[in-house]
């Protein structure tokens, strides 16, 4: 990594992510490391704070009328494309019609939208079936498929292909020139990003300021290199240290160590509705009954039960959606004596799945080994195969059978925003080859979700919920595996490192 002689440098921040940047299309990946990549050089409509309550961002505001079916969103003056053209209603419609097209929310918002269009340059118009109260949250949540703003040249790329340039308005600009792939991702100050003028940055929300000139992921999935880099000041951040060396860091005069995501981070396996065998929802339900979600976290994050939480249903526990609904199939120890009369019932015959695990991913890779082993005891024959994060993302959207290069189970780690509602959850949708990688085909959940968004108030939405997480736990759109708290570590000279996620305005050196 010749790049990091220079870590004398003031106006560099160096960054360790939690893994590469495979997919660089913020709409094309349900990766949190693809997210936090565009939310550097994209901007949003609204911004999400750490509460999860949004705000205008890069709208001066807007106006709803006609009984909440009609909305007319003003951009701001002086925004502009690190391209140098400005940021127009036009960009917004076709950006939005783009994102709409992957994003759990957008698809609803597209359901209710007779029209959306631009009607002068800095103003975009809604027009509703119905009224949708969530338009705000929607455009600026904090989740995955993010509703970033692009030019229209490149928002009118088709949505399920990626675009060729990483261009936005935000507060820095990518430089491809420097991309490494497996190695390293080069960001630069955008000069005439122009920050909001009031509010308090929070999350994706208020002004953002960016203080560094230059800010370098360096991609090091060792974490012996990692930590030693941080130590030794090479780097400045490392995103997702690992939990064996969090009280080295947190002693070091140096080094500091942080949590800024109060959700944390939730357990998937992912099960492929398309092939069998695990398109038979008792094949589920048995893998269900054979992990242990005490295991998997204590394989991930250690011991010490402040670290983690298990019997993690289909909801945030604590919050207002979250219920004891079938929470039951969650036993500890697992019953891999009923997974295996499961399996039985279910004419399991042995034959080998394919469980697609990153290598390069310390977290994925020890629910991975936690998940193969327990899968194994209850009479699974499990092929796990261990790749590289980026062939993962690729080979996770392959619908062809597992011998063609597709596969039965792919687990992985989704932010525990994420799992407040059913608006954000995308691992619940149930709308078949239209729902994100394993394409679960549960038409109630979709009944229900609808149902969630036109419900009257939050006591009818939570009676939803529950229903949703019965029928979650009866037709297993994936099995959670309990979920984690992740601490980040920096440098003791870095300031102000935002809360939620890794974000690079508001940080400063001192």
């Amino acid at each position: 990594m010749p790049s990091l002689a220079r870590a004398g440098d003031a106006s560099v921040l160096r960054f360790v992510p939690q893994a590469d940047v495979a997919i660089l299309d913020p709409i094309m990946s349900v990766s949190y490391v693809t997210r936090n990549h565009a939310l550097m050089i994209f901007d949003t409509l609204y911004g999400a704070d750490i509460h999860n309550r949004p705000h205008p961002q890069m709208v001066e505001g807007h106006v709803v009328e006609q009984d909440g079916r009609q909305w007319t969103l003003t951009l701001r003056e002086g925004l502009r494309f690190h391209d140098g053209t400005p940021v127009l209603a036009r960009d917004v419609v076709a950006s939005l019609k783009r994102w709409w097209q992957r994003d759990n929310v957008g698809q609803v918002l597209a359901a209710t939208t007779d029209e959306l269009a631009a009607i002068s340059d800095r103003q975009v118009r809604f027009r509703l079936k119905d009224p949708f109260v969530m338009l705000p949250d929607a455009l600026g949540k904090f989740g995955t498929n993010t509703a970033v703003i692009m030019p229209e040249r490149l928002a009118q790329t088709s949505p399920h292909e990626q675009v060729t340039e990483m261009v936005g308005s935000g507060p820095y600009q990518f430089v491809p020139g420097e991309r490494v792939a497996g190695s390293q991702l080069v960001y630069k100050k955008f000069a005439d990003y122009v920050p909001r003028p009031d509010g308090q940055t929070s999350a994706l929300a208020g002004p953002k300021v960016a203080h560094f000139d230059r800010v370098e992921w360096h991609v090091l999935p060792d974490v012996g290199t990692a930590a030693s880099a941080l130590q030794t000041g090479e780097v400045d951040w490392w995103e997702n240290p690992s939990s064996d060396y969090w009280d080295l860091l947190s002693a070091g005069k140096d080094t500091r160590l942080d949590q800024i995501d109060p959700f944390g981070s939730a357990g998937v396996i992912r099960f492929n509705f398309l092939q069998p065998p695990t398109n038979n929802k008792l094949v589920r339900q048995a893998a269900l009954a054979a992990i242990s979600q005490r295991d998997v976290m204590m394989a991930v994050i250690g011991e010490d039960p402040k670290r983690w939480k298990d019997h993690v249903g289909y909801f945030l526990p604590g919050t207002p959606m979250a219920s004891d609904t079938g929470l039951e199939a969650l036993k500890e120890p697992p019953d891999r004596a009923a997974a295996r009369r499961m399996l039985q019932e279910a004419g399991y015959k042995g034959e080998p799945l394919v469980f697609l695990v990153p290598g390069d991913f310390a977290t994925i890779k020890a629910q991975g080994d936690v998940v193969t082993d327990a899968l194994k005891k209850a009479g699974f024959n499990i092929d796990m195969q261990v790749m590289d994060w980026g062939t993962v993302l690729s080979r996770a959207n392959n619908r062809q059978a597992p011998d063609k290069g597709g596969w039965h189970l792919v687990g992985t780690f989704t932010s525990g925003v994420g799992l407040l509602d059913p608006s954000s959850n995308n691992f619940l949708r149930g709308s078949g080859t239209s729902a994100i990688f394993g394409w679960s085909d549960i038409p109630k959940l979709e009944e229900l979700r609808m149902a969630w968004f036109r419900a009257p108030d939050e006591k009818a939405q939570a009676a939803i919920c529950s229903e949703i997480q019965r029928v979650a736990f009866e037709t297993v759109p994936y099995a959670p595996t309990g979920l984690y708290f992740q601490k980040t570590a920096y440098r003791s000279n870095l300031a102000d490192v935002q809360k939620g996620l890794p974000l690079f305005y508001g940080v400063r050196r001192t």
